[in-house]
């Protein structure tokens, strides 16, 4: 009877837990939104103001200055921070209609100020779907600002705000993202997954998620006409973390050399992990030199013995990555055209392969420092 009780009040922790969770996420959002409909506006006066040659020089520093004063402790409204607000309102305003309705909580604020808190709402322009709209206000003001400076398209925009919101990039991993031209990237990987995934959003997923070409910042190697992909491996290893973030989100590592028995003999893939969202193994097995065919095949035999062993009845077909020196698309068509398992072909350098024109380009931590 004891244990029955135990196990009743361990489910209501358990949903009370969940519903608390559920409404601060809620309350969150909402409070972003708020927020950034207070920044749009802020930054709606301020282009008006400053871009019409009405103010002097040192305008917002002085503005700035004086809200410091009049509201002791007052974050966020640095002379930087709003003059990222007028630049967040003038990379948007082409798509969001500045006519949209006051909210009825800022009726009587609109009545005493210049400035009229926006709202953003899905009837505000056409163009926006509601699941964008949503997203674009989950989505963090840092965030916005490193994509609408670093993301001049607005498709490439609404790009970085579906994967911030979706998958729950930190600032670092969209960061990254932005290094790495994830935009242009994503989908370039020459694969066979229309083929072999049934799965309209795995395969979506996979189209999305692996890029061709990865730039792994933590390797380094001595002589680039002789890899040993033995080292390669264990730089990875010792990196998985930066390595999981280089590929995206909802990666978990399940080991490296992992072992199947296949008929009593052993076999050994590379680099092994699990995919969240695709809810499907991933394979990646390295090379140390130009892609060749017969790479495509040792992959097929490993994910069938991983599907037959390993995969567990709800999860979906094991996908497969190989991470070459360098590769001819024309070759990894062939290659693939008849493999069964979904696969795809992309290759790997080094930071230190990168042209000097890119090395010198400042970090984002310098960066920070120099603003």
């Amino acid at each position: 009877m004891e244990q029955i009780m135990k196990a009743d009040y361990a489910q209501a922790v358990k949903a009370i837990k969940q519903a608390i969770v559920v409404c601060r996420y809620r309350a969150a959002r909402q409070m972003n939104g708020e927020v950034l409909g207070l920044y749009y506006s802020i930054g709606k006066y301020i282009s008006e103001q400053s871009r019409s040659a009405q103010w002097g020089t040192n305008a917002i520093k002085t503005i700035s200055d004086q809200l410091q004063q009049e509201l002791p402790g007052l974050k966020g409204f640095s002379e930087t921070n709003i003059k990222k607000m007028r630049l967040f309102y003038e990379a948007w305003a082409p798509a969001f209609e500045i006519r949209s309705a006051v909210s009825a909580e800022f009726e009587l604020i609109a009545q005493t100020t210049d400035i009229q808190p926006f709202t953003f709402r899905s009837t505000v322009s056409a163009e926006i779907k509601e699941e964008d709209l949503k997203a674009f206000i989950s989505v963090s003001f840092s965030h916005h600002h490193a994509i609408f400076t670093k993301a001049k398209d607005i498709d490439e925009r609404w790009f970085y705000i579906r994967k911030c919101a979706q998958e729950f990039w930190g600032y670092r991993r969209l960061e990254q993202a932005l290094r790495d031209d994830l935009y242009h990237a994503a989908g370039s990987m020459p694969n066979n997954f229309a083929l072999t995934l049934p799965d309209d959003k795995q395969r979506t997923i996979a189209m999305q998620t692996f890029k061709e070409d990865n730039v792994l910042d933590f390797l380094h190697i001595e002589d680039p006409d002789y890899v040993d992909e033995h080292d390669v491996e264990q730089q990875i290893v010792n990196n998985v973390r930066k390595f999981m973030m280089s590929l995206g989100n909802d990666f978990a590592f399940m080991g490296n050399q992992y072992r199947l028995i296949v008929n009593n003999k052993e076999r050994f893939i590379d680099l092994l992990f699990y995919h969240r969202r695709m809810r499907c193994l991933v394979a990646i097995e390295l090379k140390n030199g130009e892609f060749q065919p017969e790479y495509a095949g040792k992959l097929n035999y490993y994910l069938s013995a991983l599907d037959e062993l390993v995969r567990l009845p709800e999860e979906n077909p094991s996908v497969g990555i190989l991470l070459c020196r360098n590769k001819d698309n024309a070759e990894v068509e062939f290659a693939l055209r008849d493999i069964s398992k979904p696969m795809g072909v992309a290759t790997y350098r080094s930071v230190d392969e990168l042209p000097d024109t890119y090395k010198a380009l400042p970090s984002a931590e310098e960066l920070r420092k120099l603003i």
